[in-house]
């Protein structure tokens, strides 16, 4: 079987290759982060925040036919921006696909070199619940 997450990576990494410099990609970052589906004011509680980022970021994951979706808001526009792409990669996928490829987009993109520390640790936390995610998810199958 295709590893669909590696597949919905590179086609991320060539859409952004279209854009010459780092302030056209921010902008398609909000925009992207901009059409999240709505997120019900009752899920966002304490008990789906995602720790370590400096935003508040509201995080779901349910498991359907044995794929992960997962459902996410920010208050802030940007870090909304990677909500979008670590959803455009990671929901709707098996969860032994989630864990068995690395996020080879935030390299490829170089995220780490043009995102705060703190926009950077929270992409992190929230790459770190998705894998949690996914261990869980197979170990309960």
């Amino acid at each position: 079987m295709a590893n669909e997450v590696r597949e919905a990576q590179q086609e991320l990494v060539e859409e952004f290759q279209f854009f010459d410099n780092w302030m056209d990609r921010y902008q398609y970052l909000i925009d992207m982060g901009r059409r999240l589906p709505e997120f019900p004011e009752s899920e966002r509680i304490d008990a789906n925040k995602i720790r370590g980022c400096q935003s508040q970021v509201w995080f779901v994951a349910t498991k359907k036919e044995g794929r992960l979706e997962f459902r996410a808001i920010s208050d802030a526009a940007i870090v909304s921006g990677l909500i979008a792409l670590l959803l455009r990669i990671y929901s709707g996928r098996e969860p032994q696909d989630i864990l068995d490829t690395p996020p080879d987009f935030v390299d490829e993109l170089e995220l780490q070199q043009h995102l705060s520390p703190t926009r950077s640790n929270g992409l992190s936390s929230m790459l770190k619940a998705i894998r949690n995610f996914a261990a869980e998810a197979l170990e309960a199958a």
